[in-house]
């Protein structure tokens, strides 16, 4: 007994520290299972509580699928308009084009009265003229255009120390 105990003392040890650790471990899971069992007792003891809660959930599900499937009507509307109204530009071109009329013109002027029609809902902005932040002709990497910030290497050779 002595010499087994000599030569495997330590894993007998170690195995018994596993073996408490996992029996705590399980009458804890095993404390905590009776009190979800009560809950599902309650449940299956008041079956019009639970079927109230069933009821409550596809009436909200309901609710949500009408708003969902008005919206979906509400976008197909606005793509239906916006397909016509595509089409209708495209006639005009093709009608602009057949009387030999630059096209580009006629679709801008029709581009904007669509626009005014759009911004007559909406309150229209104005923006003021600002002058770009930078010359047409500015570009960081070729050193032309920049202002008076720029650099330049230093001298080589040695310093001028004495």
């Amino acid at each position: 007994v002595g010499s087994v105990l000599a030569s495997y003392g330590w894993y007998m040890l170690l195995a018994a520290v596993a073996v408490y650790l996992l029996v705590q471990k399980v009458s804890r899971s095993l404390a905590a299972r009776p009190s979800a069992r009560s809950g599902a007792a309650e449940a299956a003891e008041e079956p019009d509580v639970v079927v109230r809660r069933q009821e409550a959930l596809a009436a909200a599900r309901l609710r949500m699928q009408e708003e969902l499937n008005a919206q979906a009507e509400r976008y197909k509307e606005k793509q239906r308009q916006l397909e016509e109204e595509r089409r209708r530009q495209k006639i005009a071109m093709w009608e602009s084009m057949q009387e030999g009329k630059s096209y580009k013109g006629n679709l801008k002027l029709n581009q904007q009265e669509v626009e005014a029609g759009a911004s007559a809902s909406a309150v229209p902005k104005s923006k003021p003229n600002k002058k770009p932040l930078r010359g047409g002709g500015y570009n960081p990497l070729s050193g032309e255009g920049g202002g008076t910030c720029s650099w330049r290497p230093g001298r080589r050779g040695p310093s001028a120390g004495g």
